[in-house]
């Protein structure tokens, strides 16, 4: 995360990013310097040396689950982004989804995280048709957590159902075996479209010397069984022999390069305009109480071109803003959570961040009118939920939500999200939340996800356990109702520290705020590249 802030004052925001920073630095250790030095001392580079050579100059590696895996598998001794480094690089001109295995982090083993983090890349791959390189170097399952790992539909095993499917749809597929490639995981390269291996360190094969030695009782050693003279030489299960990891990498480069034309969405774009305000206007904007209310319009004016916003519906909805707009020359359309307090012309106050039943109507005929205009949906998420009470009941909430949740749910252009703020319950679900298909999603560092806020939470549950107690008859006095309140709390911040949700891949990333319009127009160019956007549909909508 670039902790270049623009500005000579450091307020809590800026102490925040510079603290997820400097968790950034640690995790890209992998595991650490001697890890690195042996990898070293093996004439191997490390993954992300591997894809800085494989990228082309000047150009930015957009990483992806930096935070994968983040205080999980400690009573393993951990796994630093998932045991592997995903991203979306420029190679030789085009954009490309780099998945390079860290041997620094159990030999590049595989943990349930790294199977998700995998899966996750390979999405993005198909849903914007963008080329895949895998860059080889694993121990394969680690096997004390295989039962986590292997059986199940969004396990090991999906990787090479994606590579047939990938492969199905013409896209292009590139793998190299630079380090170990055992069992199950032989199957990834070699069901790439071309396969390279690199002499004296990569090797691929279904079963070690050790375990053919134990299961038939052959004496074979490692690279007679499956070195890279064996499988170019011999069975010709790989294409191409590299010296080192420097021909290999040098050699993807030129098989990117001679890749055939390829179609794109035609997205609408123009010359880019900067925002009105600086990005770094955000930090004065932004208050540190994520209860207090701030103006949205002003978050848009350091993020939009300046003089692009079309609005939707203005005066009609207010805790919703929607409306078209320009991100670094990109057509948006933009659905962003107002946590401005406002006034209907009927005289109610509404609250900001909270969706009600116009909010929800406007929102849900917006998403609709992208999706006949074939523009990408932008979401910023600053969210408490959908509005409760009476009125609301009384009013059809529910019916009024569903419907923004339909339309979003169908939609068909691709759809962006950032987590600014709160994220919580079917406010999350609505604002297009991970289990809605965002093409990416990205949080800020002020993330919050969860089913409600803390206190809510906290009060609900503390009153939940102590009236749990009082039925078997115990006494609880206001010092424990204190210690129960803090355990509470304690765990449920945890929780829904964005830090908690990126370990998970809730999110694509945590971002610096400065990097989100770069991180939307980088999103927006990628999608582009898929030209198959299908027919709009809602089927019953709720009225």
């Amino acid at each position: 995360m670039s902790t270049s802030t623009g500005s000579a004052t450091k307020n809590w925001l800026h102490q925040l990013i510079e603290e997820f920073g400097e968790t950034e630095g640690e995790i890209k250790l992998g595991g650490g310097q001697k890890r690195i030095d042996k990898e070293h001392g093996k004439g191997k580079l490390t993954a992300r040396e591997r894809i800085e050579m494989l990228t082309d100059d000047d150009s930015k590696f957009y990483e992806l689950g930096l935070w994968a895996g983040y205080e999980m598998y400690e009573e393993q001794g951990g796994c630093p982004a998932g045991g592997v480094v995903t991203g979306i690089g420029e190679v030789s001109g085009r954009q490309c989804m780099i998945v390079a295995n860290d041997a620094t982090v159990k030999a590049g083993a595989w943990f349930p995280i790294t199977a998700k983090k995998n899966l996750r890349a390979q999405e993005i791959a198909i849903e914007n048709h963008i080329p895949l390189i895998y860059l080889v170097d694993s121990a394969g399952v680690f096997l004390p957590m295989q039962d986590e790992i292997f059986p199940d539909k969004d396990h090991f095993g999906r990787m090479f159902r994606n590579n047939a499917v990938i492969s199905a749809k013409g896209i292009p597929q590139i793998a190299a075996i630079m380090g170990s490639c055992v069992a199950g995981g032989a199957y990834l390269p070699i069901m790439s479209d071309e396969a390279l291996i690199v002499d004296g360190t990569g090797s691929v094969f279904l079963a070690g010397s050790y375990l053919v030695k134990a299961a038939i009782g052959e004496d074979v050693d490692n690279e007679t069984l499956g070195g890279a003279t064996t499988h170019t030489e011999i069975s010709g299960v790989t294409d191409y022999k590299m010296e080192d990891d420097e021909e290999c990498l040098t050699t993807i480069r030129d098989l990117v390069d001679k890749l055939g034309p390829f179609d794109t969405a035609g997205f609408n774009r123009k010359e880019a305009k900067e925002p009105e305000r600086p990005a770094s206007d955000i930090f004065d904007i932004l208050p540190e109480s994520r209860t207090s209310p701030y103006d949205t319009y002003e978050l848009l004016d350091c993020i939009i071109d300046e003089d692009s916003f079309t609005e939707f519906k203005k005066g009609y909805g207010q805790t919703l803003i929607t409306g078209y707009a320009r991100i670094d020359g990109w057509s948006v359309g933009i659905v962003a959570n107002q946590r401005n307090i406002n006034r209907t012309k009927q005289g109610e106050m509404q609250i900001g961040g909270v969706i009600y039943s116009d909010s929800a109507d406007k929102a849900a005929r917006f998403i609709m009118n992208c999706n006949q205009k074939k523009i990408p949906l932008i979401f910023l998420q600053d969210v408490s939920g959908f509005m409760i009470g009476k009125r609301s009941e009384h009013g059809g909430i529910i019916k009024d939500g569903a419907k923004m949740v339909n339309a979003m749910s169908n939609s068909t252009v691709p759809k962006i999200t950032i987590v600014v703020g709160n994220s919580y319950g079917a406010g999350n679900y609505a604002m297009c939340g991970r289990a809605y298909d965002p093409r990416f999603m990205y949080a800020w560092p002020t993330a919050k996800i969860a089913v409600m806020s803390g206190a809510s939470a906290s009060k609900t549950l503390m009153q939940i356990q102590i009236a749990s107690m009082k039925k078997k008859g115990k006494e609880v006095s206001e010092e424990d109702q204190e210690k129960i309140m803090k355990k509470i709390s304690d765990r449920y911040d945890r929780q829904t520290d964005v830090r908690y949700a990126a370990s998970r891949l809730w999110v694509d990333g945590i971002i610096n705020p400065l990097e989100t319009r770069d991180r939307i127009s980088k999103a927006i160019s990628c999608a582009n590249l898929n030209p198959e956007i299908e027919e709009f549909k809602t089927g019953v909508i709720q009225t």
